[in-house]
């Protein structure tokens, strides 16, 4: 069975059609997911869900390109929500330079923050880093973020940055990307990434894999992800299924 460990079933291109979407997933392999809310209103959507599904569960924290509106209050909040059996990591958070919707200032501000409450509450983190690479890894560094660990999402970065990631306790998450034919970085480093830090993902509606690229991506999709890795590093579907489901469980320290 697969785990979709990265997913907005909380973003309104869902709103027609969720449970057909849900039904799609476990009828393609996709026996847990990791819905991800990442401002107050994704995050109440997600906290729904996980109350309505029990294969559901969460993934909570402050996008980069939402910084600027980040409060003292938020980070308690978070804190709050750190407390729910469903919460499995927080995130998705990092940094952005694509997107100029918060100074570069206050993102790694943010970015600080919610690494050290990670520490506090002892949940892994989840790492968004668009355009961003040299900072996202230097900041990881400086807060010894190692202590928690986590999943860097939808990687397309050299190997060597991969592997600066593995040795801070990350596992290496690859979605619709890995499968794209111009994507040359992500083959790479699926090809390269120890059995056990690698993880699959939809980014569910974005990125989805070819050969749906273009179109709304959903968690079925998934299988294509795990079907392509495992090319990649010529094993069956069913042993990347597997190691990819066993490494999610014990990331999130699910049964």
């Amino acid at each position: 069975m697969l785990f979709d460990t990265h997913v907005h079933l909380n973003d309104d291109a869902f709103n027609e059609d969720l449970e057909e979407v849900i039904a799609r997933a476990k009828e393609n392999d996709v026996s847990r997911m990791a819905v991800v809310g990442f401002n107050e209103e994704t995050i109440n959507r997600a906290l729904e869900l996980a109350d309505k599904y029990d294969f559901i569960y969460l993934i909570v924290g402050w996008h980069p390109t939402d910084a600027i509106t980040f409060t003292p209050e938020k980070l308690e909040w978070l804190r709050e929500l750190a407390k729910n059996p469903k919460v499995v990591a927080l995130g998705e958070m990092g940094l952005d330079y694509h997107w100029d919707t918060s100074p570069k200032e206050t993102q790694f501000e943010v970015f600080r923050q919610q690494i050290r409450l990670a520490k506090e509450v002892q949940l892994p983190i989840v790492i968004h880093n668009r355009e961003a690479t040299e900072d996202v890894v230097r900041i990881l560094q400086e807060e010894n973020a190692s202590e928690v660990g986590g999943i860097m999402h939808c990687f397309g970065e050299t190997v060597e940055v991969m592997e600066a990631c593995l040795a801070m306790n990350f596992y290496i998450s690859f979605g619709g990307t890995v499968t794209f034919k111009n994507a040359k970085l992500p083959k790479i480093a699926a090809e390269s990434v120890p059995l056990d830090k690698i993880l699959i993902e939809t980014d569910a509606p974005y990125l989805a894999p070819h050969p749906n690229r273009g179109k709304r991506n959903e968690p079925s999709y998934v299988k294509l992800v795990a079907e392509k890795v495992a090319e990649l590093k010529e094993l069956k579907y069913e042993e990347i299924a597997r190691y990819t489901t066993e490494n999610a469980n014990r990331l999130f320290k699910l049964s």
